[in-house]
């Protein structure tokens, strides 16, 4: 399994992840770091086939069709 974590949970979240065998950035890992936009993370999520791990509710609501 691949993730990604959002910026609202701690790094250490990441590395544990990283540690116990799963393939885990950070939103601080990405050229835009914690300031990167939504619609930036999701596009990597897709294109890299990662699980998006976040309690940003703004983020799940800006991706929800109706």
């Amino acid at each position: 399994m691949k993730f990604i974590v959002d910026a609202q949970l701690p790094v250490r979240l990441a590395r544990f992840l990283k540690t116990s065998g799963y393939d885990t950035i950070h939103t601080r890992d990405l050229p835009g770091e914690n300031a990167t936009p939504d619609n930036e993370i999701n596009a990597v999520s897709i294109q890299q086939n990662r699980i998006l791990i976040t309690k940003d509710v703004d983020f799940v609501n800006s991706f929800l069709t109706v």
